[in-house]
């Protein structure tokens, strides 16, 4: 099992929301699915070449603990880490229900 010593980093995760107002329109928002510790890790250049990236800016790998929540995530949340907004382009779970690996790339806002 790996230690705990490598999620050294707080990362947000944020689900889109749609609400209806009294008069019937809608507005979307982000809200908080969860708030975890994580292990950051950048997807190094050689690997993104290989994977065909090279268009991205920025590739990051979170590594986070399994709970039935965060199993939960898809692309079409996002992540909030050190005030930047990553879009996850992946999601793979890591042993049965230990750890769950999200990619995300870096968001041009």
């Amino acid at each position: 099992m790996k230690r705990a010593g490598k999620l050294d980093r707080r990362l947000r995760i944020e689900r889109a929301t749609t609400t209806r107002d009294a008069l019937g329109g809608q507005s979307s928002s982000w809200t908080t699915l969860a708030t975890v510790w994580a292990e950051y890790q950048p997807v190094k250049d050689g690997e993104r070449f290989r994977a065909g990236e090279i268009g991205r800016d920025q590739l990051a790998r979170f590594r986070i603990r399994w709970s039935a929540i965060v199993a939960t995530v898809t692309p079409r949340d996002r992540l909030v880490f050190e005030g930047s907004v990553y879009e996850i382009v992946g999601v793979k779970e890591l042993g049965r229900h230990m750890y769950l690996e999200i990619t995300g790339a870096l968001k041009d806002l």
